[in-house]
């Protein structure tokens, strides 16, 4: 027992006692304690407010309250008492809200430095300090009716992934927030052409689930001083629990970001739209000044045999998502998200630096809240993780990990070209040798008979149980964009053919079998002035320029009749491996530079009784061998018309050039 007296800021000195106990010592992290109870640190009551910190190796931990989120000293400092589990905890009988709190942990004579505490669900500007407020007061009125849009199956799901800054920041947009998460609660805006921008443009469209780029607390902007408009994507964790504050109108007031939050969610769900958060649990911001570091020194990251950190993400650490207090935190944290914020979908960054275990614990936990709750990420990590390959959330585990889909760089690298080399094409520069990576990624990287493996691009087997395992996509935020891409690899490249090869690309994307994914802008044919990671250009390369809806007028509505196509034909959702192989038949082509496929006998329920997709990506007309019958073109050279724009008779196709052929009989 020690004593010591602690200065309390407009109050006298007061006495306060603590227990010091025996340090804790244990021969590995498979021997810390677990705690079971929630994760929450924070538990605010106007009598009485409860601070609990899991840090088992700590010799002392102090409550460190503050007047204000940033600057300043403490006005109080409270000792907290070791529990069970490693648990430290304190309790303050009095009306704490509007306060801020950190922790400071002392480990062998060393004060770790203060901390929000690695679960803050409410921070002040830069969230360095965590605050005390009452999270009902965040709800906007009507949020407990709030209700998901229905959602059948994951085979319906279409999804837009946006960047709240790109989305809304031009003067074109004619947005008012712009910047903001209520950038995406305006009703009524528009281009100065008069056409739609903002949440009108994405109803118009049709998609059913926008992924927005990481919105939780992110340390590259500085809050303080957004007039900058620095820009970043997001990939910096620093507070994985609570929005962040340079997307809201007010970064200063911890309520503020929270609540328009979840008016974004709210207004997005009135339109029928679902919300993806991308969610990067596999590194953070810093190492050794992060919230994990500073509450339980090492636990949290993996290491190399020397002792450094392992960086399997390339930004400096790696997370450890099999120790069983990491993979708590990531569970609990999926699960505040979808119930604080009525979250709809995750997609996780760098997914295979995870281990399975916890990815399917996620996906277990999540379904038991609502199975619609879509999951998937990057089946990949930068650099080898510290973990044996077939334990980690790979593309290649993806079957082991039911209701958990991957990113298929197959199918997009077999139509734009490698990720390693921006100026080299694939089938959309008419190159062959890509079609059986196309057909791969038509079937949704299941096993198909008619799909030869051994001349897929990167997987030689496939790796998806059921094809809504499968991200079907031609691009995405971080690597150039469809337009720049197909302008690098084929220099010279004139608008009516960027406009055929762009339209071709995404017919591919959204007939497939897989769930199929689109970045903003790119049915307006947005650039990115030839930059290939954007990560912190300035606006001028990441604003979407909302006059090019009219310019590319043509390019949207083929992106709208696509998307109409796909929920008017349940054929090419058929959501199942075995109705898949049933119904999916590829046909005999001559060539290269060509794919033609049947989907036949009422596909799903489809009201037409074949349907014939043929992809044709040679500079002139294809001749393709299709069964006998009569057809109605529901596309052709660029137009989409699901009435038809015409008819076809015989056995015989012929497919423009540069484009897609679907044929319904």
């Amino acid at each position: 027992m020690k004593i010591e007296n602690l200065a309390i800021i407009g109050m006298a000195t007061a006495t306060v006692v603590s227990c010091a106990p025996a340090k804790n010592e244990y021969a590995s992290y498979e021997l810390y304690p677990v705690r079971s109870g929630s994760l929450v640190e924070m538990e605010y009551a106007p009598e009485a407010t409860v601070f609990t910190l899991w840090a088992p190796t700590a010799d002392e931990v102090r409550l460190m309250l503050y007047e204000e989120g940033e600057g300043g000293h403490a006005s109080e400092t409270v000792a907290m008492q070791l529990g069970k589990e490693g648990t430290w905890t304190t309790k303050v009988e009095r009306d704490l809200k509007g306060k801020f709190y950190t922790f400071n942990v002392k480990i062998d004579d060393k004060w770790l430095g203060d901390t929000p505490g690695i679960n803050a669900r409410a921070v002040g500007v830069n969230g360095k300090r965590a605050a005390i407020i009452d999270m009902e007061s965040t709800d906007p009125e009507g949020w407990a009716e709030d209700k998901r849009p229905e959602l059948k199956s994951p085979a319906d799901i279409v999804i837009y992934e946006m960047h709240h800054r790109d989305f809304s920041i031009a003067p074109s947009s004619g947005i008012e927030h712009k910047g903001k998460f209520l950038a995406l609660t305006e009703e009524g805006t528009k281009s100065p052409e008069g056409l739609a921008t903002g949440i009108d443009h994405l109803k118009e469209l049709g998609v059913t689930h926008v992924h927005i780029l990481p919105s939780y607390d992110y340390a590259s902007v500085d809050e303080t001083k957004l007039n900058e408009n620095k820009y970043n994507w997001g990939y910096d964790p620093q507070n994985y629990n609570v929005p962040d504050g340079s997307y809201s109108t007010d970064p200063y007031t911890p309520e503020t970001r929270i609540r328009e939050f979840k008016q974004m969610v709210q207004a997005l769900h009135k339109a029928g739209i679902r919300v993806i958060l991308d969610v990067v649990y596999n590194h953070t911001f810093n190492t050794s000044d992060s919230n994990f570091e500073r509450t339980v020194p090492g636990y949290f990251y993996r290491h190399l045999p020397d002792g450094s950190f392992a960086d399997g993400s390339a930004c400096g650490n790696e997370t450890a998502s099999e120790r069983p207090m990491m993979r708590k935190f990531m569970i609990e944290s999926v699960l505040y998200w979808v119930n604080e914020y009525h979250i709809d979908g995750f997609r996780f960054d760098l997914m295979g630096i995870h281990d399975i275990e916890t990815m399917n614990q996620i996906r277990s936990a999540l379904t038991a809240v609502d199975p619609t709750i879509y999951v998937y990420g990057e089946g990949w990590a930068a650099k080898a993780p510290q973990m044996p390959q077939d334990s980690l959330a790979m593309k290649a585990n993806t079957y082991r990990m039911p209701g958990i889909a991957a990113f298929s760089d197959e199918l997009r690298d077999a139509l734009r070209g490698p990720f390693s080399n921006n100026e080299q094409g694939a089938f959309l520069a008419g190159l062959p040798g890509n079609e059986e990576s196309i057909k791969f990624g038509i079937v949704g990287a299941i096993e198909h008979p008619q799909v030869n493996n051994d001349s897929v691009n990167y997987s030689k087997a496939p790796w998806a149980a059921e094809p809504v395992q499968m991200i079907s996509y031609v691009s995405c935020h971080d690597d150039m964009c469809l337009v720049d891409r197909l302008k690098t690899s084929l220099p010279g490249i004139k608008q009516d053919e960027l406009a055929r090869l762009d339209k071709l690309a995404q017919t591919v994307v959204f007939t497939s079998q897989g769930v199929p994914f689109m970045q903003a802008g790119e049915e307006v044919l947005r650039d990115k002035k030839g930059v290939h990671n954007s990560y912190q250009s300035p606006d001028s390369i990441n604003a979407i320029d909302w006059t090019r809806k009219s310019q590319h007028a043509d390019v949207f509505d083929y992106y709208k009749g696509l998307i109409a196509l796909r929920k008017a034909h349940p054929a090419f959702r058929l959501g199942s491996a075995d109705l898949v192989r049933k119904h999916l038949e590829f046909l005999p082509v001559e060539g290269s530079n060509l794919v033609a496929y049947r989907l036949k006998e009422h596909a799903g329920g489809d009201a037409a009784e074949d349907i014939i997709v043929i992809f044709n990506a040679r500079r002139q007309p294809a001749k393709v061998a299709i069964p006998q019958g009569k057809y109605t073109v529901v596309c052709r050279d660029g137009a989409i018309n699901l009435k038809g724009l015409g008819t076809l008779t015989g056995a015989e196709a012929l497919v423009p050039a540069q484009s897609a052929l679907i044929l319904c009989k």
